[in-house]
């Protein structure tokens, strides 16, 4: 508020002493002193209230106010109780010195004059943020191309002094400027593990909120971390960070690239590279979205068994993923990534490691994810197989993430990986439907017998013990499995078959 409002104001009655050419300073905040020289404890723009006890003599009126113009201060409000005046030398200081002088009324105490003055800068400063805040929540809602967060962030510092940063749940800073005054690992972390928000930290002073608590799930949500203690906040403030959060959804949801240019030659990337596309096709693609077609890459596959949407699944991965752009597509409810690493490289552990780290937000989720070998461009499409096997074996595991990698991987599924899909699905069709089938229909459990004789080298009395039958049953349902199928378990070509057939299932 500018210093004529100051004289609009019927409630505080000040009259202007001196200083009428300088009535459209603007005021930023009231300090009351008795300190002949206050100059260490004010920052400029403020409106001094004081009670002249600092005076003993007319050259401390000199003293003062030259502080006072020193420190950049907007105004001076006074009234001596004791002499029931202003002095001469006071309002010759505040002359020289260009530092308007108010006249406080006898009986208006300055813890009123504050409170006043304070309510009407809260609101103007309210108004005039939300307004601002208002027109880049349009921006970044695609009326134009956006200005980004900083700005918003920069604005709220400088205005209402509160400092606040924009990070993902795993530890990654958007926005904010220097860093926050904890590490930002330690920040996602009590976010992610926060039994309710917004969560207040004592050391450092912050709160927590989340952006978007009601559309997005936790694990896959930015969040914003704001100096003070929410609790303590009035209710200006608090709508004032609503309405921060709303900017950083928009501003999040307008960086997401699923609709782009980009998003859509990633997907198409991802397509290509799983349908078996030839070499010359994936290449340009390659390269349209910035990777390096002479380079080498690992393929990840990840799917959720929860209530994690598929664009969220994809949200995760990315925050999980090493290298700077990885590429991310969805197929269904699975997400493909791409990233570009130097062999030997270990993807699986590094992306482990990251959703570890976001596990508590998953709220009871489940995380299926492998990993493949680092291979050539040309070795892409065998890539993404071996990684989506290393998901399928690790989803059995029952962890709230399991990552699987290549190295877990036995010799036999990386060849299968290489053979076309409709080729696996008639080898397993042809030999494990008939005893699906039949299991359907008797309860006969053939499927689970077979499985265990194999993994017991064909030994009877072990996978007796296992399944807790007679030998005799075992042998019975052998002797069913290889009439349904035609096949002779006691040869190793057969036994073979069957063991690829079940990996494949």
């Amino acid at each position: 508020m500018r210093l004529r409002s100051l004289l609009a104001m019927p409630e505080l009655r000040l009259e202007l002493v001196t200083g009428d050419d300088e009535l459209d300073r603007v005021v930023r905040w009231v300090v009351t002193t008795d300190l002949l020289d206050p100059g260490r404890y004010l920052s400029g723009r403020e409106l001094v209230l004081t009670g002249l006890v600092w005076r003993t003599s007319p050259d401390d009126s000199q003293v003062f106010v030259r502080a006072l113009a020193r420190a950049g201060v907007s105004a001076l409000a006074a009234w001596d109780a004791v002499n029931g005046t202003i002095p001469a030398d006071l309002v010759e200081a505040c002359a020289r010195h260009r530092i308007p002088l108010f006249r406080v009324p006898e009986d208006l105490a300055f813890a009123t004059v504050t409170e006043q003055v304070v309510r009407r800068l809260s609101g103007a400063r309210a108004a005039d943020l939300t307004a601002v805040l208002d027109r880049h929540r349009q921006l970044v809602a695609g009326v134009t191309e956006g200005a980004g967060l900083g700005p918003v962030l920069e604005l709220v510092d400088r205005d209402l002094g509160m400092r606040c940063w924009v990070l993902t749940p795993a530890g990654r800073v958007v926005a904010g400027g220097a860093e926050p005054p904890a590490d930002p690992a330690e920040l996602a972390r009590v976010f992610l593990t926060a039994p309710r928000l917004p969560h207040r930290l004592t050391s450092p002073d912050l709160s927590l909120f989340p952006v978007a608590p009601d559309t997005t799930a936790r694990v896959a949500d930015w969040f914003l971390a704001c100096a003070g203690d929410v609790e303590d906040w009035p209710a200006e403030r608090r709508a004032l960070v609503a309405e921060l959060t709303a900017i950083v959804a928009l501003e999040r949801a307008r960086l997401d690239d699923r609709l782009s240019v980009e998003g859509r030659l990633t997907q198409e990337l991802v397509r290509l590279v799983v349908s078996g596309a030839a070499a010359d096709e994936v290449v340009p693609r390659l390269e349209l979205t910035g990777l390096d077609a002479s380079a080498t890459f690992a393929a990840v596959s990840a799917a959720s068994s929860g209530r994690l949407r598929p664009g969220e699944l994809r949200t995760v991965l990315r925050e999980a993923m090493p290298g700077p752009s990885p590429v991310i597509g969805l197929l269904d409810d699975e997400a493909i990534a791409l990233v570009q690493v130097e062999r030997g490289h270990d993807v699986a552990g590094e992306v482990h490691r990251a959703l570890r780290a976001l596990a508590p937000g998953l709220g009871g989720d489940r995380l299926a994810v492998g990993v493949s070998d680092v291979v050539a461009a040309g070795e892409l499409r065998g890539a993404v197989e071996e990684a989506r096997y290393a998901r399928r074996l690790s989803t059995g595991r029952g962890e709230d993430v399991s990552v699987v990698g290549h190295d877990e991987l036995a010799t036999h599924v990386l060849l299968l990986a290489s053979v076309p899909d409709d080729v696996r699905h008639m080898f397993k069709v042809r030999l494990l439907d008939p005893l699906r089938t039949y299991d359907e229909v008797h309860k006969a459990d053939l499927i689970l017998t077979l499985e265990t004789f194999l993994q017991h080298s064909g030994s009877w009395t072990r996978c007796a013990e296992q399944l807790h039958l007679h030998v005799n049953s075992v042998r019975y349902r052998i002797q069913r499995i290889e009439e349904l199928t035609g096949r002779n378990l006691s040869r190793l070509e057969d036994r073979v078959d069957f063991f690829l057939a079940l990996r494949l299932g």
